[in-house]
């Protein structure tokens, strides 16, 4: 592979896991179309922090998944976890705030100050986009060039998993994905955190509360979601 696929955790267990997809000429394709956008045009995130999400979260040591829809589209904002932003953005994106609105409430906690969720990757919370790539300013640019595909069968190895998980599914295109999830898991699905949709049932929603108390009921231990920034 070339490209930004030198990127890829070789030495993670989703390696052996998603083996096919990884050699498959759909990912190929797939490779040199981000190859040559981040030729033409600024692409986030870099080609460095495309695969963060797998960096830090193993197949084996995923707990929780979070899915989103694609990067955020702005400088500097995006570095391969659904929802995160680096340590240096100051100005939180809307659906970050309403997560951190509904944990607050949730869990009777303070609201976080800074937006990068790496904390939760490395408990256990896979925090997957479903497009990896995006073009600067223009959201869902990537959409449909074999993204989907590849994160579809990310999805499908830990629902096929027997160790029980739970999955949050926020908004329709994530909900879509119940076909894929095996019925040992637990899903908490509601609307996007987004504001065109938060006031619609995402808030009340307490999916952080929820998620503890079941991996409590699998015999697993809770995530510290208030980890952030520590």
């Amino acid at each position: 592979m070339s490209g930004f696929p030198k990127h890829w955790p070789i030495d993670s267990d989703w390696t052996a896991a998603l083996d096919a997809e990884l050699k498959s000429e759909w990912f190929q394709s797939l490779t040199d179309f981000v190859v040559q956008q981040r030729a033409e045009a600024t692409v986030y995130p870099s080609a460095a922090d495309t695969f963060n999400a797998f960096q830090w979260t193993s197949l084996a040591d995923t707990r929780v998944v979070i899915l989103g829809q694609d990067p955020y589209h702005g400088a500097g904002q995006a570095h391969g976890l659904c929802f995160s932003v680096l340590d240096s953005v100051s100005k939180l994106p809307p659906s970050l705030k309403n997560i951190y609105k509904e944990m607050a409430a949730d869990l009777k906690c303070e609201i976080p100050t800074v937006g990068n969720l790496e904390s939760w990757a490395r408990q256990g919370v896979l925090l997957l986009n479903t497009v990896l790539t995006v073009r600067e300013s223009e959201a869902n640019s990537h959409r449909k060039k074999g993204w989907e595909k590849f994160t579809d069968a990310v999805i499908k190895r830990v629902g096929e998993r027997e160790t029980p998980c739970v999955f949050i599914l926020w908004g329709k295109p994530a909900e879509k994905k119940l076909s894929l999830i095996g019925e040992q898991h637990t899903t908490i699905v509601s609307p996007h955190p987004s504001p065109l949709s938060a006031s619609r049932g995402f808030i009340g929603s307490r999916p952080f509360s929820r998620t503890n108390e079941a991996l409590a009921a699998f015999g697993q231990t809770p995530i510290d979601w208030t980890s952030i920034g520590k």
